[in-house]
């Protein structure tokens, strides 16, 4: 089962606050214990969101819209890609986490990623070859 794992924003990390020493080494060694079980694939954090874009879509109109964004607590401020067996498995890997946000209320999202078995009949078998073709092109894109 793979997770995207996201550590929601905060006013100090929407605010640019950089973690300390101390929470960049904490987060460093839980980071290694995810490789090292063989569950973490990738995770970052992100710049806040005044350096961000949005584009909404109505129809077939773009719109084109600036950060920063009202909604903090909506925002996402990091994010980990795991593959794990189950969402307890995943919720027991959080529960491991250094807090993420020191001296500040803060939360950790997990939402399982769609596979393609989930599309049932929107699944043709030329959208299947399509995707593995592309997957198999990603993969040999990241070994460069």
């Amino acid at each position: 089962m793979r997770v995207m794992v996201m550590v929601k924003a905060t006013k100090n990390s929407e605010a640019g606050v950089m973690p300390s020493a101390e929470l960049m080494s904490d987060m460093q060694k839980f980071n290694e214990q995810l490789v090292a079980a063989g569950i973490m694939k990738s995770g970052d954090g992100l710049k806040p969101s005044k350096f961000g874009k949005r584009i909404r879509f109505t129809s077939e109109k773009r719109t084109l819209i600036d950060g920063p964004f009202a909604e903090t607590k909506e925002l996402v401020a990091g994010f980990w890609m795991w593959e794990v067996k189950s969402l307890q498995e995943a919720i027991d890997w959080v529960k491991k986490c250094p807090p993420p946000m020191p001296g500040e209320e803060s939360e950790i999202e997990i939402r399982p990623l769609y596979e393609m078995e989930d599309f049932g009949d929107a699944l043709t078998p030329e959208v299947l070859e399509k995707d593995a073709k592309m997957r198999e092109t990603l993969a040999a894109q990241q070994k460069k």
